[in-house]
């Protein structure tokens, strides 16, 4: 007999009093000891799964089991009771407190009527050493690397004593130095008789972690794989329900006149140190032209400064001729600029604000005004609409709030708006981080179609493979400098590889 730590059977979850179905009859065994990967399109009803798991969300219908006694999770205090813990995509973190302040939230210990915080700090230390997760409990989470903050997450759900975890999108936010240091953390859990869910859309990552994979498609479980048995086209396969293309062909265009010039710019960080260094790039009509980078190297300064979001110290930015350096970020938009920015809740979206309304904005002033004072609801209604329906976006309804979709089916909204917008020049940040199979190939080919006409793109990626998918010429960074501009087809990771490093070739 199997030994599962974990039985869902036949869960149900209907949202709007059932007009919204998330999850469909799922059935999920998961066996002690083993890394699960669950996996599914954007808003396939992954997250809603874990969530019912993890007591956020109550199951409309359908029972869960636990160590063979069926349960009742009526809260993520309960689940924490019952030994089940969960890594947000984004953390729970305080930003202004210490780690060993965030460990402890909830679960204060006490000395006589005031907290004990020395034992706090013990108390980190001994469970931070325990799994191999080295962490100064007097740290202030702000002055922590993503990375880190991820650890804190880790450690918060095992000091609670969690024997069951579960991350959703793990690696999302992560540089490879640190996902590489995820994985050796995920095994280390796995031989202290841990037991691990991870919800990802990284194909790769799934096969090189996994023991065994569930695939969720429509609210609907649709198949299950051993991971020794799956391969990266049989899995996407499944998520979408039709052959998936891995790289997109790119259109034959010939390039055209210089749109994009950048001259000699400098620009500094939040600290008043310099970012970006002396760079000039310059991009044609036509022309696809990748960002590599490690992560931290200025590829976000550099972006911020020719958006109009970060001061240009010197140098210069000119699109069509015209200097923009020191420019607002509503000229620059005006004068031919699209962004999808890398974090589009800090820069692109309201997360409480509708669908409909963030497609509005920075174009309601020329699209969506009447007499040019009040809005148009109703032309915004049916673009909105029109919008939802031509990118697949779900569930439908605009409506709903932006932040209540999923991470795919929000970039779909953002990069849709932006590309309606007139430009000559797009900038697509991240375009992909986070996003499933399916919406990656939905995206891509929105950015070659850029190209085909005739507009200049620049795409900053942290993935090399989507670098070189999408890419005429490579630009890559390194210390706030470019290291090294590479065609296309000279272009290999070994390559790029050592430019990200800051060697020479």
């Amino acid at each position: 007999m199997t030994n599962y730590i974990l039985e869902m059977k036949n869960m149900r979850k209907t949202f709007l009093g059932g007009k919204v179905v998330a999850n469909d009859d799922i059935t999920l065994n998961i066996v002690k000891g083993e890394k699960h990967a669950i996996v599914g399109e954007n808003g396939a009803g992954k997250s809603t799964l874990m969530k019912i798991l993890n007591g956020l969300y109550t199951p409309t219908s359908g029972t869960i089991s636990l160590n063979g006694k069926t349960v009742d999770i009526k809260g993520p205090g309960e689940a924490a009771k019952l030994g089940i813990g969960m890594v947000y995509q984004h953390f729970m973190l305080v930003p202004t407190l210490t780690v060993a302040e965030n460990m402890i939230l909830g679960v204060e210990p006490t000395k006589g009527m005031n907290l004990d915080i020395n034992k706090a700090r013990e108390d980190v230390r001994k469970v931070s050493e325990k799994y191999g997760l080295a962490i100064d409990p007097d740290a202030i989470i702000s002055d922590l690397s993503v990375g880190i903050q991820q650890r804190v997450e880790i450690l918060k759900i095992l000091f609670k004593g969690a024997d069951l975890l579960i991350f959703d999108e793990p690696t999302a936010v992560l540089i490879p130095q640190e996902v590489k240091e995820l994985y050796k953390i995920m095994d280390n859990l796995i031989e202290e008789g841990k037991t691990i869910i991870f919800i990802s859309h990284k194909l790769q990552e799934v096969l090189d972690i996994s023991d065994n994979i569930t695939v969720i498609r429509r609210g609907k479980d649709v198949a299950n794989f051993e991971t020794k048995d799956a391969t990266k086209q049989k899995i996407a396969n499944a998520m979408v329900g039709r052959p998936v293309l891995f790289t997109t062909e790119k259109p034959e265009v010939t390039i055209g006149d210089k749109i994009v010039e950048i001259k000699d710019l400098n620009v500094k960080n939040n600290k008043g140190l310099p970012a970006v260094k002396k760079v000039s790039l310059d991009i044609r009509a036509g022309e696809v032209l990748g960002i590599a980078g490690v992560e931290g190297s200025g590829q976000s300064e550099l972006v911020e400064a020719i958006t109009g979001l970060r001061k240009i110290e010197s140098g210069d930015f000119t699109l069509n001729g015209e200097s923009l350096a020191g420019k607002t970020p509503r000229h620059i938009t005006l004068a031919g600029l699209a962004h999808v920015p890398e974090d589009r809740h800090a820069r692109a979206a309201v997360s409480e604000f509708s669908v409909r309304d963030t497609f509005a904005f920075g174009v309601h002033r020329e699209k969506f005004t009447k007499n040019k004072i009040l809005l148009d609801v109703d032309k915004l209604e049916k673009e909105a609409d029109f919008f939802m329906e031509a990118h697949d976006i779900r569930p439908r309804g605009t409506k709903t709030a932006f932040g209540k979709l999923s991470g795919g089916n929000q970039q779909k909204i953002i990069v849709a708006r932006e590309l309606e917008k007139k430009h000559d020049f797009i900038i697509a940040s991240q375009p992909t981080r986070g996003v499933d199979i399916g919406a990656i190939e939905a995206i891509h080919k929105l950015i070659l179609e850029e190209k085909k006409t005739g507009k200049a793109v620049m795409v900053v990626s942290a993935e090399l493979s989507e670098i070189l998918n999408l890419s005429d010429r490579i630009a890559v960074m390194c210390g706030g400098e470019v290291t090294g501009i590479l065609d296309r087809e000279d272009a290999t990771e070994e390559k790029i590889g050592i430019l990200m490093a800051g060697g020479k070739l």
